[in-house]
């Protein structure tokens, strides 16, 4: 199994609904490492460019709204095959949707604020890795 890095965050309704400790606790217990972490606020041209893809959507403006709302938790997690295994762990985008046992699945309230984002391939993973810790996403 290839060892290698994602970026997880932590949005605002997670920090907000105090759910850090329990994500963190899931992230762990899947034996995935947190080799960085920081809580912060995301400016809002940080939001635009990370979401930048979904920028000509309808509900761009309401999730960069969301995102830069309140404090967020940014992580660099690594282990073996750590997007799918995040990607996994989170569940589908919508929470009505999302298989029990999953974040989203067991937590998650709204299709917006859905608790958790994380890179959905190694280019994602890289960029988003750099945009908000400004380091390589290698191992």
């Amino acid at each position: 199994m290839a060892t290698e890095r994602t970026f997880v965050m932590l949005k605002p309704d997670a920090v907000e609904r105090r759910l850090i400790g329990e994500l963190i606790r899931r992230i762990e217990q899947k034996n995935l490492n947190i080799v960085a972490l920081k809580m912060m606020r995301i400016e809002r041209k940080l939001a635009e460019t990370h979401y930048g893809e979904h920028r000509e959507k309808p509900f761009f403006r309401e999730l960069v709204d969301f995102v830069t709302g309140g404090p967020a938790v940014a992580m660099i997690v690594e282990g073996p095959n750590a997007i799918s295994v995040m990607r996994a762990m989170m569940g589908a985008t919508n929470p009505f949707n999302a298989a029990p046992g999953t974040v989203r699945g067991d937590l998650g309230l709204d299709l917006t604020e859905n608790l958790i984002h994380g890179s959905d391939s190694p280019e994602s993973a890289k960029r988003e890795i750099t945009l908000f810790f400004g380091e390589s996403p290698s191992p």
